[in-house]
């Protein structure tokens, strides 16, 4: 694919671009934050900030699609920065925080965010330049630009936009209607016995799932549900049918007890041994990439005269970025670690030992999140399997120092320890995410005919702005709705709280491995279930066969609950029927698919994620208008309308709010796949 020249003549990184930039910045943080938190999963914005930000920057003179390009990439790494809440709120989890400190929180997320920009850097020329890697998002936001460009006749770039809002408007009427007015349900499941053995048949009524599973495609969702039923078709089955249910308990809940406390450390080990593979596979392009990138930083040392659309942040530039980089996290661990009033000796011990593990590990992440945003793409990328990876090596780690120097001889010393694993992940998985952000925005760039190192800047800034948002927003949401676990209020509902997944499976890891309590032996099943699948899917590669397995999804479908992978395995099938109905036009028409497939793509994911969007802001607006009610003294449901229907249905209530959801999900399953085929009704 070609990429478009440019001149230094266009201006790229402007000040009303930077603003704007922010402003989506703080929308799209937001979104991914209460999404990340509620589901353990998180969407790319690059695309509808793109869209976003040309119909606004029409507006005013001078507009270019470079300027465009800098909004995106600005406001895409402050929205994949949220990554960060895959692992934060295990602080609260444990008891170690009461709430989220702003200045703490805030540094190691920019510390994390801006090392990820300069870690990535060298890797540009192997994994962008000289690679053939697809980088779906990457790709599709740059022809989203140049078609939006205003040099283009035929733009489509108001109907984009109307696309984005039509998703987010049904969205946003759902997500009220079922979190704020709680007239709808938002999951349904079958629970069933044969013999002692119990099975779930679950459906999840989440519009932001069901885009997410559209966007990652049938052969990711099929994975998943292969990871279903491995949880709830063989594990769960085989182990109630060994166990004897406790009087008084149902089912469901028996059930699910066994799935958080057995059965997710399978998907834990399945999903660790798939992303160290991927590590595996990226050592030769690792050193590859680094060494023709370093040659480039050479040749702009050395004075060689290099094109502005192959020039990066000057080596200077990057050592110096990632020294004050060190110091901040130097003081930011320091400040953590005072607060167990440890010995100067083992303080500064810690902290040295946080450091380096924060670099090392992390250039390693850099460079393997890179190269799986260019395979799957951001929003599909395994972030949670290497936060898996990080979590285990620190806590083994800090055993061992522990062990030596007694702090573990205490339970408090224990917390300490795990919270401490935790806050060095935390950096860990923030470089991880905006490495995996980086690539993607520069091959957007690439093609675009882009400056990399003022995308590098724009990156830098959005890091910042991300950082100042994540804390006020973790602690809006763990006010309002609370987590697993970590309820900030007593009488709170339980059924509301934030499941955030990722940091629960991560801080239970770490908990187990301080206390010799892991259940290794679910693992150690999940690392076989994993190597099998991956030995499965090599073979599969190797024939060029267009079905592949990737463990990862499979560790996904495992260990994320089934409410939860349920819409992303609807969405994925949505995919395939849409894919199949567009090669049926294509016949029917005589015409190439890929004249056909392109617009249906381009339109299917725009109203994706305005679904993602809708659902997402609602639930931030809920959080909002519930702390007001409950700082009032007022409940943590102060929109429902059930005390005024209740008297009048009586106990059929859930199954008229049941019923309501899957027909309002019915309804909108079909819309979509309508609404998506019309981008070719005039072909």
């Amino acid at each position: 694919m070609t990429h478009l020249p440019t001149t230094t003549s266009i201006r790229e990184l402007t000040l009303r671009g930077m603003i704007l930039g922010a402003l989506i910045t703080v929308v799209f943080t937001a979104s991914n934050v209460y999404l990340g938190l509620k589901v353990g999963l998180t969407f790319s914005s690059a695309i509808p900030a793109a869209v976003i930000s040309m119909a606004v920057l029409r507006l005013f003179s001078g507009a270019n699609i470079l300027e465009n390009n800098m909004v995106q990439t600005q406001a895409s790494a402050a929205g994949t920065l949220s990554s960060i809440i895959f692992i934060l709120p295990g602080l609260l989890m444990i008891g170690y925080w009461q709430n989220f400190p702003f200045w703490q929180t805030m540094l190691i997320c920019a510390a994390g965010g801006m090392l990820g920009v300069m870690f990535s850097i060298p890797f540009r020329h192997a994994m962008v330049v000289q690679s053939d890697l697809p980088y779906p998002e990457g790709v599709a936001a740059a022809e989203i630009l140049k078609a939006g460009s205003q040099d283009n006749k035929d733009n489509d770039n108001s109907s984009g936009l109307k696309d984005i809002l039509f998703g987010g408007s049904i969205a946003a009427i759902i997500s009220l209607a079922t979190n704020g007015f709680r007239l709808l349900s938002d999951s349904v499941s079958y629970w069933f016995t044969q013999g002692k053995a119990i099975f779930q048949v679950p459906v999840g009524f989440s519009l932001a799932l069901l885009s997410a599973g559209y966007l990652i495609g049938i052969t990711s969702g099929m994975a998943i549900l292969l990871g279903l039923i491995i949880a709830w078709g063989v594990s769960i089955p085989t182990l109630t049918a060994q166990a004897t249910i406790p009087e008084g308990m149902s089912i469901a809940a028996f059930a699910t007890d066994i799935w958080k406390n057995d059965v997710r450390f399978i998907g834990a080990g399945t999903l660790a041994i798939a992303a160290i593979w991927t590590l595996i596979t990226l050592i030769k392009p690792m050193i590859e990439g680094m060494k023709m990138s370093f040659q480039a930083l050479n040749n702009t040392q050395q004075g060689i005269s290099i094109a502005d659309t192959e020039r990066d942040l000057s080596p200077k530039t990057i050592i110096l970025f990632s020294l004050m980089m060190a110091l901040i996290l130097v003081a930011t661990f320091y400040s953590f670690i005072a607060d167990a009033h440890l010995s100067a000796g083992i303080a500064w011990t810690l902290v040295i030992c946080a450091v380096l593990f924060s670099f090392i590990m992390g250039f390693l992440v850099a460079a393997a999140c890179g190269y799986m945003a260019g395979l799957v793409g951001s929003s599909a990328s395994p972030i949670s399997g290497i936060g898996i990876i990080a979590i285990t090596i620190v806590s083994l780690l800090l055993l061992g120092i522990g062990e030596l120097n007694g702090m573990l001889s205490t339970p408090e010393g224990s917390q300490f320890a795990t919270a401490l694993a935790i806050f060095i992940t935390s950096v860990v998985l923030a470089i991880a995410t905006i490495s995996n952000d980086n690539l993607q925005d520069l091959k957007t760039g690439y093609l675009v005919g882009a400056s990399p190192w003022r995308q590098q800047v724009a990156l830098l800034i959005g890091c910042v702005v991300g950082a100042i948002v994540i804390s006020p927003v973790l602690e809006l949401l763990y006010e309002a709705y609370g987590f697993s676990g970590a309820m900030p209020r007593e009488g709170m509902d339980a059924s509301q709280a934030l499941a955030a997944p990722q940091a629960t499976l991560m801080t239970t890891i770490a908990k187990g491995i301080f206390s010799h309590q892991l259940e290794w032996k679910m693992i150690i099943i999940g690392l076989i279930i994993g190597a099998v699948i991956i030995v499965i899917d090599s073979i599969l590669s190797k024939k060029k066969s267009k079905v592949r397995i990737p463990a990862l999804a499979v560790g996904m479908g495992i260990y994320l609950p089934a409410a939860v992978t349920a819409p992303l395995i609807i969405g994925a099938v949505l995919s395939w029927i849409i894919s199949r109905q567009v090669k049926t036009q294509a016949k029917k028409q005589n015409v190439s698919e890929e004249s056909l497939a392109k617009p249906v793509e381009r339109k299917g994911a725009l109203i994706a994620s305005g679904l993602i969007v809708g659902e997402s802001l609602v639930g931030v607006a809920l959080a909002v208008v519930i702390v007001i009610s409950i700082s009032t003294g007022g409940t943590d449901a102060p929109l429902s309308l059930l005390p005024f229907i209740t008297p009048v249905l009586g106990d059929s209530i859930d199954t008229m709010t049941h019923f309501a959801g899957l027909f309002a999900f019915i309804l909108i399953c079909i819309l979509f796949i309508r609404r998506t085929l019309s981008a070719n009704k005039s072909k």
